[in-house]
């Protein structure tokens, strides 16, 4: 799944909660249903044009380097997200606390992007898509020490299923092995990804998702831009539209996300983020006549079904815990 600062997304996974999660019972079954539909359709489609956001920085990545790739790409979508702010004179909602929580989730921003862009840069989307979809699995296993978080035996099989499904991506055994430079930068995005994507659990209570997306951004542009000022290419006259397509492509990916949770639990619409997979599969053959290896699509299948065991599983303990009434892990 493509890696992005999904704030929504992990909120409501933390929470459970979605639009209607209150709504009266009379008449709810069918706001329920339409909303959970038009839920699955905006995953859908955020998850479409997140692919399409990195399929263009990959294209990128042929003539600028990762940090300065990072840097774009966080300003291009900033500008979109500030747009409607200034329209709607909402400056209130940028209000920030923890400030030290946000510079770190700056710093493992710019970790993660440089480092996958760096791997989409020698893989193929799909490839790189490959270790991402290993992100929910490993921030599971990293509740455990970080929240105290209590995770079943089924639940710690299903990581382990999943990372076995990883290594059958890498193919360490085989001469088609994924290169080792490029595996271990796919890797650390996604261990990047995962902690930044957990310490949404930290500013949630404080912290709007508009807030927080927008100081991780402004973070990210200000940091990798100080980083890569040296070695800073001037942006060609031709590239301009593709930057302006990540922009967009991240701020209706962002626009759709929120959306998507807003209309339904994250047991209904988290699922069919895994679709990226197939958009990656389709990318990668449009643009580059790249074809998915047996063992690319068969590790795949199996880190998905991992995954979605995952979150099923979350679902079936939240309402057992509620049932008893016992507090939320």
């Amino acid at each position: 799944m493509p890696l992005l600062d999904n704030a929504p997304l992990h909120r409501a996974m933390e929470s459970g909660h979605s639009a209607w999660s209150n709504a009266p019972f009379f008449g709810a079954h069918k706001m329920m249903k339409s909303d959970r539909l038009r839920g699955i359709t905006s995953m859908i489609l955020a998850v479409c044009v997140f692919s399409i956001m990195d399929a263009t920085m990959k294209r990128l990545s042929s003539h600028y380097a990762p940090l300065q790739i990072s840097c774009m790409r966080s300003v291009a979508s900033l500008i979109c997200i500030v747009a409607p702010i200034v329209l709607r004179r909402s400056w209130a909602d940028l209000k920030a606390s923890s400030p030290l929580l946000h510079v770190a989730r700056g710093v493992l921003g710019i970790s993660m992007l440089v480092t996958f862009v760096f791997a989409v840069n020698r893989l193929t989307l799909a490839q790189t898509y490959s270790f991402s979809l290993a992100a929910p699995l490993l921030m599971t296993a990293l509740s455990v020490p970080l929240f105290g978080d209590r995770v079943s035996r089924a639940r710690w099989s299903a990581i382990i299923a999943g990372l076995a499904g990883v290594l059958i991506v890498l193919q360490p055994w085989s001469k088609g092995a994924i290169p080792l430079a490029a595996a271990a930068a796919a890797a650390a995005a996604t261990v990047c990804y995962s902690l930044s994507a957990l310490s949404v659990r930290s500013l949630g209570n404080k912290h709007s998702s508009i807030s927080m997306v927008f100081w991780y951004l402004a973070l990210v542009s200000v940091g990798a831009g100080a980083l890569c000022v040296a070695s800073w290419q001037p942006i060609r006259s031709e590239d301009w539209k593709w930057l302006a397509a990540v922009g967009v492509s991240g701020a209706l990916g962002q626009y759709w996300l929120t959306d998507a949770f807003r209309r339904a639990p994250a047991s209904v619409v988290g699922p069919f983020e895994y679709t990226a997979i197939i958009w990656a599969f389709l990318i990668d053959w449009i643009f580059w006549a790249a074809y998915p290896s047996a063992a690319l699509i068969v590790g795949a299948i199996v880190v998905i079904a991992s995954g979605i065991f995952v979150i099923f599983d979350e679902k079936r303990m939240t309402e057992v815990d509620l049932m008893r009434g016992a507090p939320m892990p």
